[in-house]
């Protein structure tokens, strides 16, 4: 009764240009209301009518609203005034759209979106990312499942197995995997211990035994107790190589993989805008396997009839059933390479390319089975779907292609995963949130703050030191920050707090490179240099100086780009772009500045560079004894004359 009495309130309240989501999904803009029915615009010049009654939720106020068609999983995403209202639409489009929330049809996540002007964007110009002490981000927490590690690998070594005895002519009544074992059928005692001994040489990870059994005997493999760990180490590190593969195909800087625990990574993704790809991206295990089609099961199977022993049940297509042998021929840690291509037909295909094991065994199993189908198993979230299933024409090999994508962009997807490496072990995402800035606002103000203070304090100290050179020395100061900022949002580097104080270490660093070249002009006019000719000569001579200084620095700023990780690396990546800009705006561009201003004037007499100290002459610090002889004091204003007998 409340809800339904919230649902007549809902309904009374609605207006034009409320944002309302249906009962079936559908979300668009009120664009007229009537007593029984709704008009809806979904998109641009496109309204439709629904039935008051299916309108079950409206969304808070919206600044925009934007509708993406170009990938190939459509999105809609609504930019929304503050972090309060964002929680409570989500909550609100969750409910509606997903009526259950075990299998959840749509993905609705918390994004962060670019606050560019509309101008900027308009210019393709892209916004420099923040880390997630400035910004925030996004954060997964994966559960590994070990068991399924095992598994797998039991899985793959049965087949192996299967290949290695019918090359050595040795008939067994049956390999399979029963739990974390392997157990092969024979009839005698005589193949059985031939057998144990040859798979404890081939395959020693496992510890082969002969029991005997109702119908004969069974040689049973389980791991080692070392075999068993290292599977599970290798299986975290693969998962983690694989993630980092996957987050550097989105294009994310600086992400943070690690590993918690002996079963759990930890995914930080700062600044990362589409969170919902990436989590569609991460969330998938992508495990490829290729199976043969059983051939005395019908071609579309009852889904209520029983399944056949030796053989699993999958869905192809529109959930049409298919019926697969359970012997996998290869699986995805097989795969060396996945492209996206077309086949003869000009039809969206991928390219696979298979390791020398992959292809032998490949080989084998299409050389015996020549005009049988083989279906393609694309295993996702736990759940297998087929994608394609052809029959073998010939005899296949190390590289192959598979056919049936529905467009190009499914393809490039598909590829995608492949490409950047099936999981050793599947994964679940247990832990998801958006991470707000850790004191982000206060962060960001402070860092600012900061760089703002240490650029006026040096200009300060600049102008009055040097007058006209120290005012070139800012102008090319700031071009250097400028510089930075611009490759930093080129490169589309992530902006932390360490980056911050590298950008701060960068403005004291620069200038030094302008204090050398004054001090440089201002010896040579110490000497008696012409003006023209110091200007000259104190470039020219503190540019190795400068370049010698900065060479030794930027060693150093590599060595932590080399070695170091997370916010190491994010200060080194700004340190060492600060110090190539540096050397071009503190020696080039000041030196075009300087010959702008001088370079036209040939009676130049004096330069605008502050006190010249000069030394004084050794009569002055020491006055001639014969001066002091009559008992005189010396004359301070003809100190710096000599006079002799």
């Amino acid at each position: 009764m409340k809800r339904q009495k919230e649902h007549r309130n809902l309904l009374a309240a609605m207006a034009k240009g409320d944002e309302v989501v249906t009962n079936g999904g559908i979300l668009g803009k009120v664009s007229k209301v009537n007593d029984a029915y709704v008009d809806l615009e979904i998109a641009n010049g496109v309204e439709i009518t629904v039935q008051k009654n299916a309108v079950t939720a409206t969304l808070p106020k919206a600044i925009n609203t934007t509708f993406d068609n170009s990938a190939n999983n459509a999105s809609v995403r609504i930019r929304l005034a503050d972090t309060d209202t964002q929680l409570r639409a989500k909550d609100l489009l969750a409910k509606a759209l997903n009526h259950d929330p075990s299998n959840p049809a749509y993905i609705v996540a918390l994004n962060l979106q670019s606050a560019s002007p509309k101008w900027l964007t308009a210019l393709h110009a892209l916004p420099m990312y923040l880390g997630l002490d400035l910004r925030g981000g996004v954060h997964f927490l994966l559960q590994v499942d070990m068991a399924g590690a095992l598994a797998k690998k039991l899985d793959t070594s049965a087949s192996d197995i299967r290949t290695l005895l019918r090359e050595r002519t040795i008939r067994s009544g049956g390999i399979s995997r029963v739990e974390h074992t392997i157990r092969i059928n024979f009839a005698t005692a005589a193949p059985a211990e031939a057998t144990r001994t040859l798979l404890a040489d081939k395959f020693r990870e496992l510890q082969w035994n002969v029991q005997t059994a109702a119908d004969g005997y069974q040689v049973i493999g389980v791991f080692s107790p070392s075999a068993l760990r290292t599977v599970q180490e290798n299986a975290l590190k693969q998962n983690i190589a694989t993630l980092h593969n996957r987050v550097n195909e989105l294009g994310v800087a600086e992400p943070v993989i690690q590993q918690q625990g002996v079963d759990r990574i930890i995914v930080e993704l700062p600044g990362v805008q589409d969170t919902a790809k990436a989590k569609d991206i991460i969330g998938r295990t992508a495990t490829l396997e290729a199976r043969l089609v059983d051939a005395n099961a019908p071609r579309f199977p009852n889904p209520r009839d029983p399944v056949p022993a030796g053989a699993e049940l999958f869905t192809e297509g529109n959930s049409a059933p298919v019926l697969l042998k359970k012997q996998i021929i290869f699986t995805g840690d097989r795969i060396t390479d996945a492209a996206a291509g077309f086949d003869e037909h000009q039809h969206a295909a991928v390219k696979i390319r298979l390791d020398a094991a992959g292809g032998r065994v490949l080989r084998s199993v299409s050389r015996d089975n020549i005009g049988k189908p083989m279906a393609i198993v694309l295993f996702e979230k736990g759940k297998g779907e087929v994608l394609t299933v052809a029959t073998i024409q010939s005899e296949l090999g190390e590289n192959f292609q598979i056919t049936g994508s529905a467009s190009t962009a499914a393809a490039n997807d598909l590829a995608l995963l492949l490409r950047a490496g099936s999981l050793a072990a599947p994964m679940e995402i247990i832990e998801e949130r958006t991470i707000g800035p850790s004191l982000g606002a206060d962060n960001i103000k402070k860092g600012f703050d900061s760089v703002l203070y240490g650029f006026a304090a040096i200009a300060l100290f600049m102008l009055a030191y040097y007058m006209l050179f120290g005012l070139v020395s800012v102008l090319a100061l700031s071009l250097n920050l400028l510089l930075l900022i611009a490759v930093l949002s080129m490169l589309q580097a992530t902006l932390t707090l360490p980056g911050i104080a590298a950008i701060a270490l960068t403005l004291g660093m620069a200038i030094d490179a302008n204090v050398l070249i004054n001090e440089r002009i201002r010896e040579e006019l110490r000497h008696g240099a012409s003006p023209q000719t110091a200007i000259s000569s104190g470039f020219q001579h503190a540019w190795s100086t400068i370049l010698d200084s900065n060479v030794t620095t930027l060693i150093a700023g590599l060595a932590l780009l080399a070695f170091g990780s997370g916010p190491v690396r994010g200060f080194a990546v700004v340190h060492c772009i600060g110090i190539l800009t540096s050397m071009f705006s503190a020696v080039f561009f000041a030196r075009g500045l300087v010959n702008l201003w001088y370079g036209g004037r040939r009676k130049l007499k004096s330069l605008s560079i502050g006190q010249i100290w000069r030394p004084a002459t050794p009569a002055a610090l020491f006055p001639s004894t014969d001066n002091l002889s009559d008992g005189k004091k010396a004359n301070p204003s003809s100190a710096n004359h000599t006079t002799s007998r």
